[in-house]
């Protein structure tokens, strides 16, 4: 009987979504060492790649252990408070312990490597969030009661993050929460009066911070932005030299390795801009592979929401493919001029070790939460009632309904 369970969880699982989560992590991995095979850093030829290596064979063992763990365990106390406060400590330990980078106090040195919390603290938000209004599906629409509370979490770590200052990182968390409290059931006349109360925080805000957030170096990129060429050796240069290489690249780009832009020109290839030497080296169809499997990452998420009727894996899900979905928006629209430059990496693809931990974790979790949905529509049923795993539906069909 355990046996035949154990069959049955493991043929449920989403193996579509996670072969296209291993192509586009291997495929990010190709690039990260072409496109870092020359660097501005006195470093070995394949050093961004040796880490890369070692930050995907890390990612993979959180992978498995967060798939295979029943994704309810995140909904307990015994788990959500530590998870809270570890993600404001990390935070806050930042203006002690941490070091620039960037222009930003975003990273703590522990060892030979670095840890960037901020990231961390997006896929706490998304936990937090789902658990806590999947817990208050009840009285969902009661504003002071079901509405307010979790949203303390959210202001603190928005603040934190944004005070380092990384206003790139802060914007996409406030947007995943946004996309979580859309989709958790409540009443639109509620959103609405969240809405007026963050623009009443943010103006005061904005007027306190206004060196920091109408600083000359986002002025730069605001000036750059609008025409990269007017001033194309200093503010508009990055995003000039990203043009430069998705235009040489063509249909079928210059071919691995080939590009002329990561020579120097073009600063981080391998980080914020690998998309544009992905462009100039692979041309149209390399572009294409990653669209796609982003696509598909953020379609697949959507739609295991939906069919999820438990409402804390629904927002979960949702919650994950939110993070997915707004950093790529971001990132590929800061590289092809869409949007300026916010300093964002290409989720899966960009070179980064806390940020292909944090995404491998959330991939994990999505998966699992699959691997629920899918069990229990193929299995659950009178005969297997002994052996499926139990899972609460009593607030489930709630959480699609506006009051």
């Amino acid at each position: 009987m355990l046996k035949k369970l154990v069959k049955n969880i493991f043929k449920s699982y989403d193996y579509s979504l996670i072969i296209v989560i291993a192509l586009l992590s291997l495929f990010g991995l190709v690039m990260v060492y072409s496109a870092s095979l020359v660097t501005r850093y006195e470093v070995p030829s394949d050093f961004f790649f040796d880490k890369q290596k070692m930050n995907l064979l890390v990612a993979g063992i959180f992978f498995v252990i967060t798939a295979l763990i029943p994704y309810k365990a995140m909904k307990s106390t015994k788990f959500l408070l530590p998870m809270v406060i570890f993600s404001l400590m990390g935070l806050v330990v930042l203006f002690v312990v941490g070091h620039v980078a960037n222009n930003a106090l975003s990273w703590i040195k522990v060892g030979a490597r670095s840890i960037q919390p901020a990231e961390f603290a997006k896929l706490s938000v998304i936990i937090y969030l789902s658990a806590v209004y999947a817990k208050k599906q009840a009285y969902i629409n009661e504003f002071n009661k079901g509405v307010v509370p979790p949203l303390v979490y959210l202001a603190l770590v928005v603040m934190l993050v944004a005070v380092q200052p990384d206003f790139g990182t802060a914007g996409i968390i406030f947007l995943i929460a946004a996309s979580i409290i859309v989709s958790s059931g409540m009443a639109w006349k509620n959103i609405s009066k969240l809405v007026l109360i963050i623009i009443c925080l943010i103006a005061p805000l904005s007027l306190i911070m206004k060196d920091e957030i109408f600083s000359e170096t986002r002025m730069d990129r605001l000036v750059s932005y609008s025409d990269p060429f007017e001033d194309e050796l200093d503010t508009g240069y990055q995003l000039a030299n990203s043009y430069y290489a998705i235009g040489s690249g063509g249909i079928t780009g210059l071919g691995l390795g080939q590009s002329v832009q990561k020579l120097g020109y073009l600063p981080e290839p391998h980080t914020d801009f690998i998309i544009a030497i992905i462009s100039e080296e692979l041309g149209i169809f390399g572009v294409g592979f990653v669209l796609l499997c982003l696509a598909y990452i953020v379609l697949r998420g959507i739609y295991i929401g939906l069919r999820c009727k438990d409402p804390f894996g629904s927002l979960l899900a949702i919650g994950i493919s939110s993070m997915i979905g707004i950093q790529s928006f971001i990132n590929l629209g800061g590289a092809t001029g869409i949007i300026p430059l916010t300093g964002v990496t290409l989720p899966f693809v960009s070179y980064g070790g806390s940020s292909m931990v944090q995404l491998a974790i959330a991939m994990g979790i999505l998966v699992n939460v699959s691997m629920f949905v899918q069990f229990e529509k193929k299995y659950k049923h009178p005969k297997a009632e002994k052996t499926a795993p139990h899972i609460n539906h009593s607030v489930g069909n709630t959480m699609h309904t506006r009051g």
